[in-house]
């Protein structure tokens, strides 16, 4: 259970280092944003879902 949560949180944290390198890159770049507005947005809504689910699943085993 401890592998599961640490797997979780590993693989919250490589989606939170991605976003905040490629967020700002996307947001500078002249016409970036018109192109990758959908995956700007899919990736915040998988952090946010990754963090709920990391969330309950750490209540689970603690």
């Amino acid at each position: 259970m401890i592998g599961i949560l640490q797997l979780l949180v590993s693989v919250l944290i490589l989606l939170s280092f991605a976003l905040v390198i490629g967020v700002p890159v996307i947001l500078v770049s002249p016409g970036e944003w018109e192109k990758s507005k959908n995956l700007v947005f899919t990736g915040a809504g998988l952090w946010f879902g990754l963090v709920i689910v990391t969330a309950a699943f750490n209540s689970f085993v603690i």
